[in-house]
This record gives C-alpha cells, sequence and structure tokens, in this order.
C-alpha cells in the first residue's frame, strides 16, 4: 500500500472555514472595542467641560457664551482674575461632534453627538 502523506481538500476547508469564522468574531469584537473607546472619551470630554463651565460660572458669576472663553484668564466684576478654566477645547473621537449652548433649566448644555450615540450635560 503507498504511503499517504498531508491533508485532504475536506480537512483544509475545514480549517479555512474555521479561520475566516474567529477573523469575523475579531474584527467584530475590535470594532466594538473601538466604538465603545470613543464613546467614554466623549463621556469623560464633556464631563471635563461641565466642570469647567462650573469653575467659570463660580469666578464670573454667569455662563460662558462660547467654549472658547474658558481657554483664556477672565475677569470679573470685581477684578479677579482667574483661568483658564482648561487648556484648550477637547478634540472630538473620530466621527464625533461637540456642541455648547448656553440658557436652559440647568444654565447650558453640552452635547457630545457620534457613533449613532448622544451624550448631553448637565
Amino acid at each position: 500500500m503507498r504511503d499517504q502523506r498531508g491533508f485532504t481538500l475536506i480537512e483544509l476547508l475545514v480549517v479555512v472555514a474555521v479561520i475566516g469564522i474567529l477573523t469575523t468574531i475579531s474584527v467584530t469584537v475590535y470594532h466594538n472595542v473601538q466604538s465603545r473607546s470613543r464613546m467614554a472619551k466623549a463621556q469623560a470630554d464633556t464631563q471635563m467641560l461641565a466642570s469647567a463651565v462650573g469653575a467659570f460660572q463660580a469666578h464670573m458669576g454667569q455662563m460662558p457664551g462660547a467654549l472658547a472663553e474658558l481657554s483664556v484668564a477672565q475677569t470679573n466684576i470685581t477684578g479677579q482674575v482667574a483661568g483658564p478654566f482648561m487648556a484648550g477645547d477637547p478634540a472630538p473621537p473620530a466621527g464625533w461632534t461637540y456642541s455648547y449652548a448656553s440658557g436652559g433649566p440647568n444654565g447650558y448644555t453640552i452635547t457630545a453627538t457620534g457613533d449613532s450615540t448622544t451624550i448631553t450635560r448637565p
């Protein structure tokens, strides 16, 4: 009888199918991890912005008109200088946008939108 070595075609097809399934699962998990990472960064950024707005409001007695006011020193009506309240505007994650609006029942709204998700503070 002949000495047979190697794999059959069926064995090779099964191995290729298993590798394909594992690749699909890993790509899906990787995409989900990236999405959660972007969302976590947006949550952290909106929390930092809300803290800076609170510090600005405590010093100035009013809400900032724009986020750009948080990254420069401000003088209140008593002549006290404070700030900047944050180093600069945070860069949103890829595919996300940040917006700020003063007014409303809480005095301001910070909104982060992206990845089919909206985060609103306060």
